[in-house]
């Protein structure tokens, strides 16, 4: 090895795909494959050439009005087109995106916390630094001849920022997080080397762009080639019955709602006729489903891959991007997939997953409070998850649940609460659900209900599922919500996970209620007490 050339052993190699500079110094000529959004009532389709000449046009206008390479642009909105027109000027200026998600902050804050030199937000009356979002549209139209073109950029540097992302966490001030270009470079790379998304696919984008993630898939139509369509999470199914994509990016809720409503409608035996039925509801195209940010159950895995409709699960933080993924060349159904080879993990004494990445999203959050990055942020670069799981033989990842999620019961051992939340979910009536019990004697459930809850078949399926439990897993009572769990009601996130603490604190009559009659109890009475708050 020359002197000098110590390290060149341990170099990593670079991406596959440069996608931040195709995406900022290319300009895109596909009139092939298209974009497909709602506008009011109707779907618009742009070809992807014209998608990419109105994010020019639009970075032309911001670049007249001051915008310049590395200055923060951002967008605080649900889904809409303007969204990605903005990311994609962005990218062309040379600056960052910042994306911050609504309802968590006051314009004029976000101005000022992240240093932007403009934001644009949903129905704000333009002033200073603020923009009224819907004036974006007509900025993509083109230019007369005293908007200058754009100036020559060099392009992103691997380490250098071209977003600004925020922790989905549930409670308090999200934390900022500034991405290297690289790593999304990555990500987006060893997804495509998995999946190879092309001619012929149209991917579904219906979770919300404020997640990085989901904007990934206008930078792979644009690069790679493929039709792409936007919609929100209410209208997915009309999106899809409309635009037959053939890859749906979803949340487990999504396909938990899918089963439902197949089996409200009369479920098909025969799996070749649910593959069919399946098919037919999402508009008769599907190579694959893909989920994530939450456990899915194993009763909606195989409702769909029993059918030959293969939906993938994977697993990924913010701090890291996507870390393993289950896909057509290695699956193994309830593990959240293989190791990215870009990713290395271990686990820590605790049992608690920790990530390392060759091309880091960062090593740090620039926003969060005090001892955040402490706690996550490990001195070797590495993330420490808070996660708990294992890896099998085969190399698959199994997560079982969060450090969180463990509770100690005033009597017994400690208790893992996502599966015995998962067996719940899979019984007749219950949409949703979240246990409860530390420092009490005994788990109380309480459940978001499905229409057709009935309490006696519940209660006495529960009976079922507590002789199959340890006598420490047990469920002692449930507590029927009178609305389901949503994010509108504040007690799921906006990627439909539970808000623990929320919950708890909105049925804490009812639970005090249980406590106080029943901790006294030596083993749970049969049937379970039923508490309808």
């Amino acid at each position: 090895m020359p002197d000098g050339d110590v390290n060149a052993h341990r170099r990593i190699p670079r991406p596959a795909w440069d996608v931040i500079n195709q995406l900022a110094l290319r300009r895109c000529t596909d009139e092939t494959h298209s974009v497909r959004f709602r506008r009011g009532s109707e779907i618009t389709r742009w070809t992807l050439a014209e998608l990419d000449q109105r994010a020019v046009n639009l970075a032309r206008r911001l670049h007249a009005t001051g915008v310049r390479v590395a200055d923060r642009v951002g967008v605080l909105s649900t889904n809409r087109i303007e969204w990605v027109l903005l990311d994609l000027a962005v990218l062309k200026l040379g600056g960052v995106t910042v994306a911050v998600e609504p309802g968590r902050f006051e314009p004029e804050r976000v101005v000022e916390k992240y240093g932007l030199r403009r934001l644009f937000a949903e129905g704000e009356t333009s002033r200073d630094a603020v923009q009224d979002i819907d004036s974006v549209l007509p900025l993509t139209e083109p230019p007369g001849n005293d908007v200058p073109e754009l100036p020559a950029f060099a392009g992103y540097d691997e380490a250098d920022i071209c977003q600004i992302k925020q922790t989905s966490g549930s409670t308090g001030t999200p934390r900022g997080i500034e991405t290297t270009a690289v790593s999304v470079n990555s990500s987006i790379s060893e997804v495509q080397e998995l999946f190879r998304h092309g001619d012929g696919d149209n991917i579904l984008v219906l979770l919300p762009l404020w997640f990085l993630q989901q904007r990934w898939w206008f930078y792979s139509a644009l690069v790679f080639g493929h039709d792409v369509a936007l919609s929100g999470y209410e209208d997915a199914v009309e999106m899809a019955q409309a635009v037959s994509p053939s890859v749906v990016m979803g949340v487990p809720r999504l396909y938990d709602d899918l089963r439902a409503r197949i089996r409200a409608s009369g479920a098909p035996v025969d799996l070749p006729e649910r593959r069919e039925t399946i098919q037919a509801l999402l508009g008769g195209r599907i190579r694959y489903l893909w989920t994530g940010s939450a456990p899915a159950t194993r009763a909606t895995l195989e409702f769909f891959n029993d059918a030959e409709v293969p939906l993938y699960e994977g697993y990924g933080l913010n701090e890291t991007c996507i870390v393993a993924k289950n896909h057509p060349g290695a699956f193994r159904l309830g593990s959240v997939g293989q190791v990215l080879p870009n990713k290395t993990i271990r686990f820590d004494r605790d049992g608690v997953l920790v990530i390392a990445s060759h091309h880091p999203v960062n090593t740090r959050y620039t926003w969060c409070n005090p001892g955040d990055n402490q706690k996550v942020w490990l001195p070797t670069g590495e993330i420490k998850t808070y996660d708990l799981g294992h890896v099998d033989d085969d190399g698959f990842l199994w997560i079982h649940g969060r450090v969180d999620d463990v509770i100690s019961p005033s009597a017994g051992p400690n208790v893992l609460l996502p599966p015995i939340e998962t067996l719940l979910r899979g019984l007749p009536g219950v949409h949703e659900c979240a246990a409860y019990g530390r420092a009490v004697r005994f788990l109380t459930a309480i459940v978001s209900p499905t229409p057709d809850l009935d309490p006696a078949v519940l209660s006495d399926r529960i009976v079922a599922l507590n002789e199959t439990l340890r006598p420490e897993q047990r469920i002692h009572a449930v507590i029927v919500a009178a609305e389901q769990f949503s994010v509108r009601n504040g007690l799921l996130n906006t990627q439909f996970k539970l808000k623990r603490r929320q919950i708890e604190e909105r049925f804490a009559r009812e639970l005090e209620l249980v406590y106080d009659k029943h901790n006294g109890d030596a083993a749970p009475p049969v049937p379970p007490v039923l508490v309808f708050g």
